[in-house]
């Protein structure tokens, strides 16, 4: 039995953004999700009474996560092989992994997504250009919303930006959006610091950190995967350094903290507000607000953000910079960083 009311539609919703953004197959695991509901009471049960806004809490990319997740441990055997393509029965396949599986799928989807997408580093990367051309300065990078902290290892990344190359050129994640507009300058941003903080951190070595994620990636996505998996590789060897806290308390000390002459302090964060609350949203603005009112040339700071506009029609990457307060939108980007329209 189907039960559309459990959803309000939203897996539909969220399957046509997922087709937009050139992913049929997740689309298409999405709508057999919505359509068999009835065969999982336990995670229908979780939708009907999630206290707030599905989408802002990406209850529909948790469901498809939670079915790729079975798919890789294959479990049902009917569901593995519609992942490696050997069938397209999606809804004989996605209702028998909800009929035997519901109670994996309803703890799984408790869980907040971590995606910890490294494709999204070139748009920040980029702002720090911008930052880095105006103050010349190396940076100090404090990140909201780690996750496995793999953005924090940006500097480690090699670009290339609408032609444009830029990180370390023999690194082994490579990351190239298709860009549109101008290119940013053509600075090298220096990071002599990094440091992060997440509720629920992740490590990099540990084996089921690494399903999680990659089970985030679209199944219909090989590279993000494969860039994915070498980014973990990489924070093996340099491994980020992440506090466990909340973002407000850990933002809070981190900008009490005196900063050096000759550093610019960049705060950045990617698909995080969305997760916090309006009354944390307001705090933390107030609290970057209020280190920039303290910012000086040879102290400055900047704030970069990387997140959906309030009704969720873009993405938008915007680059605050003190003393003077200048705040100025660089791009749209899509979601996961695939693209870049640059508007500098």
């Amino acid at each position: 039995m189907t039960d559309h009311l459990a959803t309000r539609g939203e897996f539909s919703r969220q399957a046509d953004i997922a087709r937009t953004l050139g992913s049929p197959f997740v689309a298409a695991v999405l709508e057999a999700g919505e359509r068999h509901l009835g065969q999982a009471p336990r995670t229908a049960a979780l939708i009907r009474s999630w206290p707030g806004d599905p989408s802002a809490a990406a209850l529909a990319m948790r469901f498809n996560a939670a079915i790729h997740a079975l798919a890789r441990r294959g479990r049902p055997r009917r569901l593995e092989s519609l992942y490696q393509r050997q069938h397209d029965d999606f809804d004989g396949a996605i209702a028998a992994a909800m009929a035997s599986e519901d109670a994996f799928i309803a703890s799984w989807m408790q869980q907040p997504p971590q995606t910890n997408e490294v494709n999204r580093a070139a748009a920040i990367l980029s702002a720090l250009m911008v930052a880095g051309e105006r103050f010349g300065l190396p940076f100090e990078l404090l990140e909201l919303g780690s996750s496995a902290g793999l953005n924090l290892n940006l500097a480690r990344y090699a670009y290339d930006l609408g032609g444009l190359a830029a990180g370390a050129p023999d690194s082994p994640v490579r990351i190239a959006p298709v860009w549109r507009g101008s290119r940013p300058p053509e600075t090298a941003p220096e990071v002599i610091a990094a440091q992060g903080v997440d509720l629920h951190p992740l490590d990099a070595a540990d084996e089921a950190t690494r399903d999680r994620l990659l089970s985030f990636v679209f199944a219909d996505q090989p590279l993000r995967a494969e860039r994915l998996r070498h980014a973990l590789d990489l924070a093996q060897h340099h491994k980020p350094r992440i506090t466990r806290a909340d973002a407000v308390s850990w933002l809070a000390e981190q900008l009490a903290e005196p900063q050096a002459a000759g550093r610019c302090r960049a705060v950045f964060h990617s698909m995080v507000l969305q997760y916090l609350d309006a009354a944390d949203r307001k705090v933390a603005a107030d609290l970057i607000a209020a280190a920039g009112s303290r910012a000086t040339r040879e102290r400055p700071l900047a704030w970069i953000s990387f997140e959906w506009t309030p009704n969720r029609s873009e993405v938008q990457l915007w680059l605050t910079c003190w003393p003077t307060g200048e705040a100025r939108q660089l791009a749209t980007c899509h979601p996961y960083g695939m693209w870049i329209d640059w508007r500098e």
